[in-house]
């Protein structure tokens, strides 16, 4: 019985898949469930062009940081867009 998923001739029912955890794919993202808040799910995605020199800038950058391109960045704008207090 090629092709079937067998188990001593009993078939295998596969389950639904679970829902998406928010917290466990952020987890998987940034490396540290204990350090997930609120405003650290980023759920809006920004997409722009660079050159491709500029590009290899940003991620030597990163690397001698020791951040990711994406932590680098949020980093960047968060310091020139920074949230307006009241």
């Amino acid at each position: 019985m090629a092709g079937m998923n067998t188990a001593h001739g009993k078939r295998i029912a596969i389950g639904a898949r679970p829902p998406a955890n928010p917290h466990a794919e952020a987890w998987v993202r940034q490396g540290d469930a204990d350090s997930i808040q609120k405003g650290e799910l980023y759920t809006a995605r920004l997409t722009l062009d660079v050159t491709p020199a500029l590009r290899a800038r940003i991620k030597v950058l990163a690397f001698t940081q020791g951040v990711t391109v994406a932590e680098l960045l949020r980093a960047l704008l968060e310091r020139e867009f920074p949230e307006s207090t009241p």
